[in-house]
């Protein structure tokens, strides 16, 4: 019976230890920390693979906007820093616990004692292999959910998604992501004459506002007009998860430093258009019920790279986010 029960001790030390080292979802901004939603055919394809960024040219940078977001409201809390430390921190503690758990059994005894007649060196063994495998499995079904720009030459093929072409990488023979860009720019003009890239910047970034502040206030019916379905249930979700959180991410002194489209591409009878936003803003966290600020700084900004993708019928029609890729 006191074998099992060390049996039972060990393992939640095991899993104490796996889940203090696996990574957290950081989700504090709309989009920060993770990539979600669709680019249609390329939604295999990452976009930070697919482009090298130019040498800086005053002409291409569309200015800056500095802005104060509204107060916000509850939402979720992004993964603190120093994940490693936090691993250590959840090994000690289980440890610890597993160690006094041991001590109020009684097997904290000499060398014929304790561990040596029911806690052998094989059961350390075992439950270690049992931690490694849990970790493995993890973090194998994390790497899964991203798949490497590569994709499409192992076997998947444009024509299974729809009309459009995989982006060009850079492993890979074809064009490069600016011929690439040009040649997708320009099959959207054909259908929408009209179309101009420094209004659709000014829009990228008044949305990458307009989407923020929704987010700050939890107001998923401001966001739902913004985003495609798709988009709007994953944000829906965590806005909800936040409201029982008691939590409030706080974004402040938000600035746009660019806003550069890196890919555009048609396909069954929509138009695509990825960005590449660098921009940075005072984030962090604060409890609701002390202010105590949880993660993040109210004083040292951060400056973040992601790739919002944005689609459209073809022709005349309002943009909408489709998806948000984090920089590899």
């Amino acid at each position: 019976m006191r074998k099992w029960m060390m049996w039972l001790a060990g393992l939640a030390v095991v899993v104490t230890l796996v889940a203090a080292l696996v990574p957290e979802e950081a989700w504090a901004r709309a989009g920060g920390g993770m990539s979600s939603g669709s680019r249609g055919s390329r939604s295999y394809s990452s976009p930070s693979r697919t482009y090298s960024a130019p040498a800086p040219s005053p002409s291409s940078q569309p200015s800056t906007q500095p802005r104060t977001a509204p107060t916000p409201a509850p939402i979720g809390q992004p993964a603190p820093a120093g994940g490693f430390l936090r691993g250590m921190a959840g090994g000690i503690v289980g440890g610890l616990l597993g160690g006094m758990l041991f001590r109020s059994l009684g097997f904290a005894g000499g060398a014929g004692e304790g561990f040596g007649n029911s806690f052998g060196m094989m059961d350390l063994l075992l439950l270690a292999g049992i931690a490694y495998l849990i970790f493995w499995f993890v973090k194998r079904k994390r790497a899964a959910q991203e798949l490497p720009a590569g994709a499409y030459a192992s076997g998947i093929s444009a024509e299974a998604y729809g009309s459009g072409a995989p982006a060009a990488t850079l492993d890979a023979p074809g064009p490069s992501w600016q011929q690439d860009l040009q040649v997708g720019l320009g099959h959207i003009r054909q259908m929408d004459p009209g179309f101009d890239e420094g209004p659709f910047r000014e829009m990228c970034t008044d949305r990458f506002f307009k989407i923020q502040a929704a987010w700050m206030r939890r107001d998923t019916e401001k966001l739902r007009p913004l985003l495609t379905e798709e988009m709007h249930a994953v944000f829906a979700k965590h806005i909800d998860a936040a409201k029982a959180k008691g939590q409030t991410n706080k974004l402040e002194n938000i600035t746009v430093r660019s806003v550069e489209p890196t890919e555009a591409w048609q396909e069954r009878g929509k138009d695509y258009i990825t960005v590449r936003m660098l921009a940075n803003l005072l984030d962090y966290t604060v409890d609701d019920a002390t202010g105590k600020i949880l993660a993040g700084s109210d004083s040292e900004p951060v400056k973040f790279e992601e790739f919002w993708t944005w689609v459209r019928a073809v022709g005349r029609n309002d943009w909408r986010l489709s998806a948000i890729n984090q920089a590899e």
